[in-house]
């Protein structure tokens, strides 16, 4: 599966953000400039993130498994982290 996510956010501070949340669930593999690569037993998530015109990042999460996984669902509460890091109000509803 792959998800897409545009954030106000630098892409330097959505690889920190990234550096921080996902060792807690699976473990690096690889990192570069604008990406990062995670394994575990829940499956591979791969991270991308490119300056996109003006002010935005463009944030790319991708799994190597299907519809709702258990890596679909650390990628998914991810993106909620960097939304939430913008916006403090905003509430995670999913049940992911």
């Amino acid at each position: 599966m792959r998800y897409f996510h545009r954030t106000a956010l630098p892409p330097d501070t959505v690889l920190e953000e990234a550096d921080k949340y996902f060792p807690a669930w699976v473990s690096a593999t690889d990192s570069g400039k604008r990406h990062r690569s995670y394994s575990g037993t829940a499956g591979r998530i791969s991270l991308h993130v490119e300056a996109e015109g003006g002010h935005y990042t463009l944030i790319t999460v991708e799994t190597d498994q299907v519809g709702e996984s258990e890596a679909d669902k650390i990628a998914k509460r991810f993106l909620t982290t960097v939304h939430q890091r913008l916006e403090p109000s905003h509430i995670a509803r999913g049940a992911y």
